[in-house]
């Protein structure tokens, strides 16, 4: 039945992407998606060796207590179909119906490509399954019925070094969720907001508080920064004056973006409408 079900969902799958693939889909997923930098469990040095997206606590905040799936073959995606996965990267819908909350970026990763959710899923089905029980997360707000009607199909743009294909991979490696305020249901990244890169959310952890910095190309953002330097703060973490910026920015896991990817982030950062910092 799954391979039926796989077979499904590469038929959806557009050409505008790249092509569908298990090589693709650990890209994505170990690169600029970063999908363990909330899936995998975290040690004192860092992920924990054999716990690659096993689930873990991501964040306990007023407005909820959120864990991260197990999504190896050993989590509860065992039992569901390709096409029940994909939704519920795509959607935020599990297959018995229930949401998925925040930090999960269903508004963004509702712009994900046929072929790249195909892809996705695909690869996931391939990594070592790891038993950890994770327990269900526990939310103080509404959460939505559904982010919106059901996604039939997305296309991809051309991959280039462009300011289009520069947007889907910001899409893709949810940027904005973090570099957008906080507001009363989540992060304030739906660009009909007009407070998207602005910056402002806080996160707390061992390393103390960080906040998402503006990433608009304004005075308050990236405007006088270098590409060079936007490159090297955005892959490893390093401000110009060489010191260190603070988790919980994926850094090893957006280093793994290839040049044409990171060189179609900046373009696209430098022509989003400028924005001053705050919410």
């Amino acid at each position: 039945m799954r391979l039926l079900l796989t077979a499904g969902l590469f038929a959806l799958a557009g050409t505008a992407s790249a092509e569908v693939s298990v090589e693709r889909g650990d890209y994505l997923v170990r690169g600029p998606m970063g999908c363990g930098n909330c899936h995998t469990p975290l040690g004192p040095d860092g992920p924990v060796a054999g716990q690659e997206l096993a689930g873990r606590l991501v964040e306990e905040t007023p407005m909820y207590t959120a864990y991260a799936a197990n999504l190896t073959p050993a989590g509860p995606i065992a039992d569901w179909t390709d096409e029940e996965l994909g939704r519920a990267i795509r959607e935020g819908i599990r297959p018995d119906g229930t949401v998925i909350g925040p930090p999960m970026p269903i508004v963004l990763y509702r712009h994900i490509s046929d072929d790249d959710l195909a892809s996705i899923v695909a690869f996931l089905r391939t990594v070592s399954p790891v038993e950890n029980e994770v327990p269900e997360s526990t939310y103080n707000i509404p959460l939505p019925p559904a982010y919106g009607p059901p996604v039939e199909s997305v296309s991809a743009p051309e991959p280039g070094v462009t300011e289009e294909w520069g947007g889907y991979v910001v899409t893709l490696a949810h940027c904005m969720e973090c570099h957008s305020p906080m507001g009363e249901m989540g992060p304030m990244s739906d660009p009909a907001g007009g407070h998207m890169g602005q910056g402002g959310m806080e996160f707390h952890g061992p390393w103390g508080v960080s906040v998402g910095p503006n990433i608009t190309p304004s005075e308050d953002g990236i405007a006088s920064y270098s590409d060079d330097e936007l490159k090297a703060m955005i892959t490893q973490g390093v401000r110009p004056d060489g010191t260190p910026m603070l988790p919980p920015m994926p850094y090893p896991y957006l280093a793994r973006m290839t040049p044409e990817d990171l060189d179609a982030v900046v373009l696209y950062l430098r022509s989003i409408p400028p924005l001053p910092s705050g919410g």
